[in-house]
């Protein structure tokens, strides 16, 4: 059977480069995605500011629970914090007298930005300055930098090229990459107030992605506001200092105790200097691991469609190798060998593109500070093996079933077959596509449950391709019932569309394997989009419901301007607000911290039971989707480790607007690593009378609370646009594809309507019909399909069955889907009608 499969390839190029190409764009997703789950599983976070540093003595950074499953098996799990853990800068002097240690470096590490910058009159460090002329090559005011003590230099090292190092608290060095001047005047928002800062140094050396500012020692750790506090401990050279830890840990002073001091050292470095480091290998893991599996579900649809095409195009082929006394295990290993020969080089080829595309997606992610620049992609022959493996089993599988009935037909039942394929579907396939169906029921029920995106997200994508699944498998009956309502019309508006009617009545299989990947796509395009545009909708929704402050300031704002905001004429109420995140056990939820004194008139977070007024440092209210009652004490782990028990006051509904715990800003401000409020909310006053009062505040702006709201959550959306996108793509590909080789198959149809005196004008508008019908049915389909999966989600996120679809957006997917079908099946007719009909029948023969 060999023989006969390299025969047909090459013979029947045209009805394979359709399973060619789905199996090669599949075989590159998997590759990409499978990358990047490597990447989360075994990718390493190189060190930079700590390379040079052999032991870094820090804050153990995540927070661990011990769970008893017998008396004897006690095992314990660790989940990363979300803010940096501080140690008790005594611990420096204790590791000093260590054996072997013949150095100690202790360092703060703080965010600072940089809203004004002058050049000064003078090179030199004393020379005067002037605030006339802000400097050419400033950097940007929205640019981070890392605010560190001239101590901690040593860490890298950094070396001074030009000037000197700080001696005063009013002097600052840059790093080479800043663009300052020795010289410059700088205006520095870090953790308190603005400070007008001298540059009197810049550094020969600037690390990557680390944008960094030098302070004096005692100015640092003041601006660091952690006080007897350090963020690390640098230990030269390396040596075992694990072991006195715990004792010197436990001398420290009760008052600045801090964190479990933890020693790190080789590859331990990196994800201590980049905190979102563990964050970022989750979200590549479970991007990876939904999207690969996502993008093999959707190739096995689309290959299935496209043998079965492939195959209902030669069925008088193989009738004709039936009635020779071919057997139906010769058949199927035939086909088999089709999928084999075809499978392999397309699998070889996508792996190889898949590389390319997973060091894109790399890209992308860094620079939508999804992960961080020194999270270097993975390369390895595990996600090349697995693409190609894929997709080999992915064709072989489909080309098995697909040809499952076909090579069972008896030999004199054969050419009647080929002839004119009956409809009936197999009982296999019928169960098949019932089971698809209870599996959608089930997974759309629990999908309405959950409510948190991160359980829904995976759910959400397989519950929509079980529902395209039993569209696939039910195609037949599904395009029998259905094309009967365009029939009627249609058979009324002249030759064009009586041909178009009697086509879609009598070619239901044909039909079915056309709407499938045309209801893929619908299906998949409107879940990915409306499923972000439902959240964001939500979010937004619950924001501008919550929100009774007319203004809001922000980002970074400092204390000294909330106070300035305060005493504004006019203001009758402000609450700074502070986000964060927080761990009841090991469950991860996004917090808020706000000012409690006039919350009332700033924000309405629809309370269900208790009392908002009574929040203080020791209360805590919360969404009522975490099961918590009025009086209930919640155990929770702060963003730096720090345990506290408070008692909840109050339950409340608007949690995607506020988030699921709402906080004291007194309580979590000394434990995040920027205690700057993220935004200000005020009532009173007016635009201008704000910006009077922060004229010494460069930086702060007054917007409203949906533009603040649509910048939060516009990177997570673009995140996963990008990663979805790529799907969308694929099955486009795949729809065009499938449209091209059924019009391609009808080369003999159209000479034959051609000869019986049908002009070509008749047989394009007979197609244009044809596919604008299946287009319709397909929308349909493909609709209800995303709007069941749509509403369930929104169900289990929202409390609300009903989803927000932009119709818009919809208008332009329905557009879409008709232009590409239009397109894929208006070409490939154009050239099969440019030959003689005769010659064409001839040549068919």
């Amino acid at each position: 059977m060999i023989s006969f499969a390299l025969h047909n390839l090459r013979h029947r190029k045209a009805s394979f480069a359709g399973a060619f190409l789905a199996l090669l764009c599949a075989a590159a997703l998997v590759c990409a995605f499978g990358m990047l789950l490597e990447t989360g599983l075994r990718g390493t976070i190189a060190a930079a500011r700590y390379a040079g540093t052999p032991v870094i003595v820090a804050g153990d950074q995540n927070v661990r629970e011990t769970i008893r499953k017998s008396e004897d098996k006690v095992k314990t799990k660790a989940k990363p914090i979300a803010e940096r853990a501080w140690i008790a800068a005594g611990l420096a002097d204790r590791l000093r007298a260590l054996p072997g240690v013949t150095s100690v470096v202790t360092e703060v590490t703080f965010p600072a930005y940089i809203t004004g910058v002058f050049s000064g009159t003078g090179a030199e460090p004393g020379a005067s300055t002037s605030s006339a002329a802000p400097s050419a090559d400033a950097p940007m005011a929205s640019t981070l930098f890392l605010g560190h003590g001239w101590e901690s230099s040593a860490l890298t090292p950094f070396t001074v090229a030009q000037g000197r190092a700080p001696k005063a608290d009013d002097e600052v060095v840059t790093d080479a990459a800043a663009g300052l001047r020795v010289g410059s005047r700088v205006t520095i928002q870090s953790t308190a107030e603005p400070r007008v800062y001298r540059v009197v140094g810049v550094t020969a050396q600037a690390l990557e992605n680390q944008p960094t500012l030098f302070f004096l020692t005692a100015e640092a750790r003041r601006l660091a506001g952690h006080p007897g506090l350090v963020s690390a401990i640098g230990v030269f050279p390396a040596t075992e200092v694990t072991a006195a830890l715990k004792d010197a840990s436990a001398q420290a002073p009760a008052e600045v105790k801090g964190a479990v001091a933890v020693a790190y050292t080789g590859e331990a470095r990196g994800p201590l200097e980049f905190l979102n480091a563990d964050k970022a290998r989750i979200k590549l893991i479970s991007l990876g691991g939904a999207l690969g599996g996502t993008s093999l579900l959707v190739a096995i649809i689309v290959v299935v469609g496209t043998f079965a095409l492939s195959i209902q195009q030669r069925l008088r082929e193989i009738a004709l190798l039936r009635a020779v006394a071919a057997t139906p295990r010769q058949i199927r290993k035939m086909i088999g060998a089709e999928a084999l020969l075809i499978s392999l080089p397309a699998g070889a080829i996508g792996a190889a593109l898949g590389l390319g595309l997973g060091f894109w997606l790399q890209a992308r992610f860094v620079a939508l500070s999804a992960i961080p620049v020194n999270l270097k992609l993975v390369v390895s022959p595990f996600p090349i093996f697995a693409a190609v493996l894929a997709t080999v089993v992915a064709a072989w599988t489909a080309a098995r079933v697909s040809a499952r009935r076909t090579a069972r037909v008896r030999p004199v039942e054969a050419l009647g077959d080929a002839a004119l394929a009956p409809a009936a579907l197999s009982l296999v396939r019928v169960l098949a596509g019932l089971g698809c169906i209870a599996g959608g029921v089930t997974l759309t029920i629990v999908l309405s449950t959950l409510s948190s995106e991160a359980a829904s997200n995976p759910v959400t994508m397989l519950t929509a391709l079980l529902w395209t699944v039993a569209v696939a498998l039910l195609g037949p009956v599904i395009a029998r019932i259905l094309v009967s309502v365009p029939a009627l019309p249609l058979r009324a508006s002249g030759a064009g569309g009586y041909l178009a009617a009697a086509n879609l009545r009598t070619g239901a299989r044909r039909l079915a394997s056309v709407i499938a990947p045309l209801t893929l796509m619908v299906t998949m395009t409107c879940t990915i989009l409306f499923v972000q545009d439902t959240t964001g909708h939500a979010v937004a929704t619950q924001q501008r419901d919550g929100t009774r402050a007319a203004h809001v300031l922000g980002p970074h704002v400092s204390a000294t301007a909330v106070e300035a905001v305060r005493h504004a004429p006019g203001v009758t109420a402000v609450t700074e607000i502070l986000h964060t995140t927080v761990r009841i056990g090991l469950a991860k939820h996004g917090a808020q911290a706000v000012t409690p004194t006039g919350l009332g008139k700033t924000m309405d977070l629809g309370v269900r039971s208790g009392s908002i007024d009574l929040l203080a440092e020791n209360t805590v209210a919360v969404s009522e989707t975490l099961g918590f009652k009025v009086g209930d004490q919640i155990k929770l782990t702060l963003g730096d480790g720090t345990p506290a028990a408070l008692k909840v006051v109050a339950t409340y509904t608007r949690n995607l607007g506020f988030g699921d715990l709402t906080l004291a800003h007194s309580l979590v401000a000394a434990h995040v690593d920027n205690p700057l409020s993220d935004t200000v909310l005020v009532t009173g006053s007016s635009p201008e009378g704000l910006a009077k009062a922060l004229r010494n505040f460069p930086g702060i702006m007054v917007a409203d609370q949906a533009t603040v709201a649509a910048e939060r959550e516009q990177a997570g959306a673009e995140i996963n646009y990008v990663a979805m996108g790529l799907i969308i793509a694929f099955t486009v590909i795949a729809v065009g594809n499938t449209l091209a080789m059924a019009t391609s198959d009808r080369t003999r149809e159209f000479a034959l309507l051609r000869l019986v005196g049908t002009t070509r004008r008749q047989i394009l508008r007979m197609l244009r019909l044809e596919t604008l019908s299946v287009v319709a049915i397909s929308v349909l389909l493909g609709t209800a399909a995303a709007l069941i999966t749509i509403s369930a989600f929104s169900s289990g996120m929202t409390g609300s069955a009903l989803p927000y679809i932009s119709p818009l957006t919809y208008a332009l997917i329905v557009v879409g889907a008709a232009i590409l079908a239009l397109a894929a099946t208006g070409f490939p007719a154009r050239l099969a009608l440019d030959g003689h009909p005769a010659e064409t029948i001839g040549a068919r023969e």
